[in-house]
């Protein structure tokens, strides 16, 4: 039987594309098809091309038209898209393509903190003037509106009055690291019934 493939589509540094990379290196039923970014000199092209998965840069323009999103996905035979710091917003196009198969993490506690313009550090600073007491990580589906997708899990962490912007993301990050791909993982199996 075939494995189920995903693509990761990422803008930056890669560090849960990475994650997302090793925990399906040897997994017997799921696989990584590619890496996408819009940015050519994304440092997640480099993460990905190191161990040998394929790897494809969109320009913005194209990422909006989508057209050229949805046939990369078809060419290759995607199953599920993850987005892994993402910082476009998906074409409706290959919403449609790929209906409640496209994933992405928010690093906040949706709705708290979601939507147009928030996103990586924009969210910690949010939460540290709010001064909330905790926050997390929202694993969702992707539909028309930013972060308002159906929520597949959220995990917390507490925020302490002493913390920094800068430590309530390292506090944020490890959530993402520690649970994004086992969501991942559960949410294909469960659909797919591999």
């Amino acid at each position: 039987m075939s494995k189920v493939k995903i693509a990761i589509f990422a803008s930056g540094q890669g560090s849960n594309a990475l994650n997302i990379i090793e925990h399906f290196k040897n997994h017997p039923q799921i696989e990584v098809g590619f890496v996408l970014s819009n940015r050519s000199d994304a440092n997640v092209l480099i993460v990905a091309e190191k161990r040998g998965v394929p790897t494809f840069f969109v320009p913005n323009g194209a990422v909006e038209a989508g057209a050229e999103l949805v046939e990369i996905c078809r060419q290759a035979s995607i199953d599920f898209i993850v987005l892994a710091g993402f910082l476009r917003k998906i074409p409706a196009c290959l919403i449609a393509s790929f209906p409640n198969r496209i994933m992405n993490i928010h690093p906040a506690l949706l709705p708290k903190f979601g939507g147009v313009g928030m996103y990586g550090k924009h969210v910690h600073e949010a939460v540290f003037q709010a001064r909330e007491v905790e926050t997390g990580i929202t694993i969702h589906f992707v539909n028309e509106v930013f972060d308002a997708g159906r929520k597949l899990a959220q995990f917390h962490c507490r925020v302490e009055a002493t913390d920094t912007v800068n430590e309530i993301q390292q506090k944020v990050q490890l959530l993402e690291h520690m649970y994004f791909p086992v969501v991942i993982e559960k949410t294909i199996l469960n659909y797919t019934h591999v």
